[in-house]
């Protein structure tokens, strides 16, 4: 009686209801805008070692999505980071301990500047948009590195990211300062809540991220006892886009969904809901390019004090084109992503994205 708590739903909780009018999915047009830049697809690469590389990223950017490489990976502590994929791919599942401590010592290596600057040409070299990804604890140290490898939107990522923060050791990172220093759209996350990302959405922020990332490779709410429940989390964001908008005389914020969404039809619902964009791990980590090789982890799975992740073993689907565009042969979701996303638009009767948020959705009934 001392708590009161109300009821939340994952993703898997919602689904989509066709209205009257359906379309034909060719009309479909499935491009977002953030700042300047403009994508043909809503997706977005997830900073994470197993999910893209500077090559990965550069094939995603061409395909019409955007890449984040995380500037705290193995990219940029080794010159060449292969035998360490290797060797992290090659561990057995089946004894995590010694993964875990092995994968501690691999990034106990310090970050290069001079790689942060080498793999970021290496992205804009191919003419594709830079995007890089840093944690909040990491920023003071490397972000001038970033923005003079002149990246065009930084990324920064965390389990959780505030705008206040407060801590009686070190001088905390002042966000909105910081933002508004950059000459680059910054998109900052995760948040799980209407009150924080208004907070966020204060500070100057292009976009937020909502939920903490990782998905199945996250063992946050078994460590922390912290989740998302991502259909109520990326709602309440929403909302408080909405009433941001109001507040600042027309600002928009990008609502972008990260986390939780393994499928195409998880995607789709994110963006019913209402998700500008979606950053995604596991659905490019079961691309035949992807570093993990099927394997997919995050950065929290070789934190060095309090590790919450784990390597999680994925079938590979087929080349990265296929899992975006297909054809598919798989029926679960896995691949022809696009294909999924605008099928769904066209089933519900809408062609553009932004329409799109207006759909109905219903809960589904415990076990139905």
């Amino acid at each position: 009686m001392s708590k009161r708590a109300r009821r939340t739903y994952s993703l898997d909780d919602i689904a989509l209801v066709p209205t009257r009018r359906t379309r034909d999915a060719s009309d479909v047009d499935t491009s977002w805008q953030i700042d300047a830049f403009k994508f043909d697809t809503p997706l977005i690469g997830a900073p994470m070692d197993s999910v893209t590389s500077p090559a990965t990223a550069i094939a995603l950017g061409k395909l019409g999505g955007l890449g984040v490489l995380n500037l705290e990976g193995l990219w940029t502590r080794y010159e060449d980071p292969q035998p360490y994929l290797n060797e992290i791919t090659a561990m057995p599942v089946d004894n995590p301990i010694a993964a875990t401590c092995r994968m501690q010592e691999i990034y106990a290596e310090p970050i290069k500047p001079e790689l942060i600057t080498a793999r970021l040409s290496e992205i804009r070299e191919s003419g594709v948009i830079v995007a890089g990804s840093l944690t909040p604890q990491n920023i003071q140290e490397h972000y001038e590195t970033v923005v003079k490898a002149g990246v065009d939107i930084f990324v920064i990522r965390g389990t959780t990211v505030s705008a206040q923060h407060v801590s009686q050791n070190r001088e905390p990172l002042d966000l909105k300062k910081f933002i508004y220093e950059l000459d680059v759209p910054v998109i900052v996350g995760g948040v799980a809540g209407y009150t924080p990302a208004l907070h966020l959405m204060r500070t100057g922020a292009a976009g937020v991220l909502v939920g903490f990332g990782g998905g199945s490779a996250m063992t946050t709410r078994r460590g922390l006892g912290i989740h998302a429940a991502m259909a109520t989390a990326i709602s309440d964001v929403v909302q408080a886009r909405s009433d941001y908008l109001d507040e600042s005389g027309g600002r928009y914020v990008h609502v972008i969904a990260d986390g939780g969404q393994g499928r195409s039809g998880d995607i789709v619902k994110s963006l019913a809901l209402g998700a500008d964009a979606a950053m995604i791990g596991a659905p490019l980590a079961r691309a035949e390019e992807a570093p993990g090789r099927g394997l997919y982890w995050g950065n929290e799975a070789h934190s060095p004090e309090y590790p919450r992740g784990v390597r999680t073993s994925l079938e590979v689907v087929g080349p990265l084109e296929e899992v975006l565009y297909g054809p598919s042969h798989h029926v679960d979701g896995t691949s022809n992503i696009v294909g999924g996303i605008k099928r769904a638009m066209a089933t519900c009767g809408y062609t553009d994205l932004k329409s799109f948020q207006r759909s109905e959705v219903t809960l589904i009934p415990y076990g139905g």
